[in-house]
């Protein structure tokens, strides 16, 4: 029974090891040659201010769910479009219905201003 997990074993081994081993080689032979460039604040080019933690505006969390809603229709999207000549007329009218409610869904939200960026 043993031997059926050995394969999984062997490849959570194998890729813990593709992650370490680079990190490890990195910090060991890696030059460490520090100067203020380096250590200067990164992107932003200016110093950090207030805190980490403050809050963000709502938009941010509802372009993240709308780009999850439309990510979520293309993976029943293709499946549905490889197995359509299996699933027949049901099959059809099925994501017909739910690709008629993600449209309402994003008609409303375009209606209610959810992508307008101000």
């Amino acid at each position: 029974m043993i031997q059926e997990y050995l394969p999984v074993l062997f490849f959570i081994v194998l890729g813990s090891l593709c992650g370490i081993i680079p990190i490890t080689l990195g910090a060991l032979l890696g030059p460490r040659r520090p100067n203020p460039a380096k250590n200067s604040p990164y992107e932003c080019g200016f110093e950090a201010f207030g805190s980490a933690r403050m809050k963000f505006d709502v938009r941010f969390y509802l372009v993240a769910i709308l780009f999850i809603i439309f990510d979520l229709e293309m993976v029943f999207l293709f499946p549905w479009a490889v197995a359509l000549d299996h699933i027949g007329w049901v099959g059809f009218c099925g994501m017909g219905i739910f690709l008629l409610l993600l449209t309402v869904g994003f008609i409303y939200e375009w209606k209610k201003g959810a992508l307008e960026w101000e």
